[in-house]
């Protein structure tokens, strides 16, 4: 009896080992292709549909490259938080080893040179954004005086009952104010190079996409075709990217004075590196190139959802302006101090980020190590996708997730619900998290309370209502038209930034 239970039992645990060790389900992978052409002109949703049936965690075949998919809170968490170093790495894409001079830190592998690229990276970020009441002053100072530039823009463009489509100065606004954090200056509206340097994100995020072509299916760059075109066309562009701002760098360098207080953040990353000597110089075009597109590309795309939503849906922009009238009053501009007193906005702010899920899928992951999730073997140096639409979609969390409703953030006393706005994800989570997270809030904040004090909003009647979008990177909505009118007069913003133009030039 004791032989036979002994053996029963190294059975079982021979079961056990095997489950252990099997692989995520999924759909047949083709030759040559994988499932590629299962992925569609929007992978997220489809990603989601192919959960239904293999579950949570499902593996594809992207050309050569396996390729795991995580949907749902509970299997993103998992990996990315309680498995933060396991999958923290990147794939070597063709693409990725472009960004940034090849020494992105978004796109980059996981190592400790990285982490502590990292660590100095979020900390110069906060220092010049939202760390202190001074630094928040000047994020506030520059962001109020491309406020006034966007509404005097959309206002002229809107003059005699005209729609414009406000994509291009939403574009310049958001990018301006990160050249000011980043270069210490910003630029016109109606300047070429410029805007070629910044009006190019759409054709950026269709290449480093989850699922894009140019990377599932390199060997198509050996002969004509729309990859290769593309692959050749994101290779320019990020050279012209990368030089732009590392022409920014070599002015800093030769302009920087020793003991002199850094002027952005351009500055800051030049004297951090000279005392992280294990940062080669070159770490720091490469770091502020991330910071600025990113950050401008995530801003204005979140932008042009914002003021869809606002058009879309009279009633809560009216709502809005109802509590910033009662909140703010009509005798100045909201401020960042406004932001715990102003609840429904903040909800208008979540329920955006939720619905649209503008970042629908992360830049693809790696992992580092063999590792398990949900019983299922994933091997070193498979690809990850994860995908956050899922659990910004997921009716298990939200009730009625295809219905726009900022109230859903709110409880019963009109606070936020901050237990729901933490399960929001757009910014991803654990050793990849967006260290620029915090400020884009913040600009998201002040940009919407201060266009909904100032402004109305209104559709073209003559558009089809529907919210359709383009896929990549971020899902940026298909252009649409809008009239913008003036509640009141500019003199609100014009007194503001003429105090604060006296404020700058006093310190």
């Amino acid at each position: 009896a004791a032989i036979h239970l002994g053996k029963l039992l190294l059975q079982h645990q021979q079961r056990r080992r095997q489950g252990q060790r099997r692989a995520p389900p999924g759909p047949f992978p083709w030759p040559l292709i994988g499932n590629a052409a299962q992925l569609g002109s929007a992978p997220h949703l489809s990603f989601a549909r192919l959960a239904s049936t293999y579950g949570a965690v499902f593996q594809l075949r992207l050309g050569r490259w396996p390729v795991v998919v995580l949907n749902g809170e509970r299997a993103i968490r998992q990996a990315l938080v309680r498995q933060g170093a396991a999958f923290a790495g990147r794939p070597p894409f063709p693409s990725f080893q472009l960004v940034s001079g090849g020494l992105s830190l978004a796109f980059g592998g996981y190592s400790e040179l990285w982490k502590l690229h990292r660590r100095a990276a979020h900390a110069t970020v906060r220092a010049f954004s939202t760390g202190s009441p001074a630094t928040r002053r000047l994020l506030e100072r520059h962001l109020v005086g491309e406020a006034r530039a966007l509404v005097a823009l959309l206002v002229r463009g809107s003059a005699g009952g005209a729609f414009l489509d406000p994509s291009r100065v939403l574009v310049v606004a958001v990018a301006n104010v990160m050249s000011a954090l980043c270069f210490g200056r910003r630029y016109s509206h109606g300047d070429g190079e410029f805007l070629r340097i910044v009006g190019r994100n759409e054709q950026f995020g269709r290449a480093v996409g989850a699922g894009s072509l140019v990377d599932a299916l390199p060997w198509l760059q050996r002969f004509p075709s729309p990859v290769r075109a593309a692959y050749r066309a994101f290779r320019d562009l990020n050279r012209e990217f990368y030089g732009f701002v590392r022409g920014k760098f070599l002015q800093h360098q030769r302009s920087l004075r020793p003991g002199a207080a850094p002027r952005d953040m351009m500055d800051a990353f030049i004297r951090l590196q000279r005392e992280q000597p294990r940062l080669q110089l070159e770490h720091v075009p490469a770091t502020v190139t991330d910071i600025f597109g990113a950050s401008q590309d995530t801003l204005s795309t979140a932008l042009q959802w914002l003021l869809i939503f606002l058009i879309r849906y009279p009633k809560v922009q009216a709502k809005m302006q109802e509590e910033v009238d009662r909140i703010v009053g009509r005798d100045r501009l909201p401020c960042v101090e406004d932001q715990p007193h102003l609840p429904y906005i903040m909800a208008f702010l979540y329920e955006s980020m939720r619905f649209s899920s503008f970042v629908p899928v992360t830049i693809p992951h790696a992992t580092t190590t063999n590792t398990f999730i949900m019983g299922y073997l994933i091997p070193k140096d498979t690809v990850i996708f994860v995908n956050q639409w899922s659990v910004n979609h997921d009716p298990a969390k939200w009730s009625n997730p295809e219905d726009f409703d900022p109230t859903r953030f709110l409880d019963e006393n009109g606070f936020i619900n901050k237990d729901l706005t933490s399960s929001v994800m757009i910014f991803s989570l654990g050793k990849r998290r967006c260290i620029g997270e915090e400020l884009s809030k913040v600009q998201l904040f002040l940009f919407t309370s201060i266009l909904v004090h100032q402004c109305n909003f209104t559709a073209n009647p003559n558009e089809d209502p529907k919210m359709d979008f383009t896929y990549g990177l971020t899902i940026k909505p298909k252009p649409f038209t809008l009239n913008v009118t003036l509640r009141d007069t500019m003199d609100l913003l014009d007194q503001a930034v003429q105090r604060l133009q006296a404020e700058k030039a006093a310190s």
